[in-house]
């Protein structure tokens, strides 16, 4: 706590006021610093999909994935790689990158995969993107504000990425609590038994679409998890129309262990 001096506070809280008046108050937080550090990891942030050049359109969205490592890895959510291709009509699996109207295709291919922990791991063809860094995600605390950045709503308008500001509101196990004892059957409890690790509640909002992007420290940029799944209330269709506003995100050091993995 900074300590102030009694006859400069009221200066002080004179000046504040008329600042926000004006426009002028910005929180270090969300001033230039987050404004330093997306621009920066923009270019690591990419989408994951499929191609099919007879189909229409021949890209399919999937989610969000972010560039690690030697620059030639994307890590992702496991739900967002799909399980089956249609080779025999030569669809294939892409990573996005660029922006705007006519973004770049990359071939991809997996090359780990996590499905307890939601993770997949893939490799893509060309010169080598912008990478991330992944920060201990130990460190992370209830409280702690940071930011991700992704595609919530696909290619609809084009390609260019959305930054979410989110509060780590609790580090909780990763199975959703039912409502009352009476929403507990035997598969849940089977599973709150199983669950074996926490993930870090969020109260951003996410979108389908942000599945996979990088939750990381506004100021460093640094990779404290990557989001997995929104809490969703009635149908899934209303998570666009009617969002909880309550993210799931899986710890970053999930990844390290991902990474250890990835084939040669």
């Amino acid at each position: 706590m900074v300590a102030v001096r009694s006859f400069d506070f009221h200066v002080g809280c004179v000046r504040s006021v008329v600042l926000m008046v004006l426009g002028l108050f910005v929180s270090p937080l969300w001033g230039t610093e987050l404004v330093q550090t997306i621009e920066r990891i923009k270019p690591a942030v990419v989408g994951v999909g499929t191609f099919q050049k007879t189909r229409t359109p021949p890209v399919s969205f999937q989610g969000t994935g972010f560039v690690l490592d030697d620059g030639l890895h994307v890590v992702t959510n496991a739900h967002v790689v799909p399980e089956l291709l249609d080779i025999a009509n030569k669809e294939s699996l892409v990573v996005i990158t660029g922006k705007g109207k006519q973004p770049e295709l990359r071939a991809a291919t997996p090359v780990a995969l996590d499905k307890e922990h939601d993770l997949a791991l893939l490799r893509i063809g060309g010169a080598a993107l912008p990478a991330m860094n992944l920060g201990d995600s130990g460190s992370t605390r209830e409280g702690q504000t940071l930011a991700f950045t992704g595609f919530p709503i696909g290619m609809v308008l084009g390609f260019y990425p959305v930054t979410h500001r989110a509060l780590v509101s609790s580090i909780t196990p990763i199975v959703l609590p039912a409502r009352n004892s009476r929403g507990l059957d035997a598969k849940m409890i089977g599973q709150l038994q199983r669950s074996a690790y926490t993930v870090f509640q969020l109260d951003g909002t996410a979108y389908p679409g942000s599945s996979g992007s990088p939750l990381y420290d506004p100021e460093t940029g640094l990779v404290y998890g990557i989001i997995s799944m929104v809490f969703v209330k009635g149908m899934k269709e209303s998570a666009l129309s009617h969002p909880s506003g309550i993210t799931y995100a899986i710890p970053g050091n999930y990844i390290l262990d991902l990474l250890r993995r990835k084939l040669p």
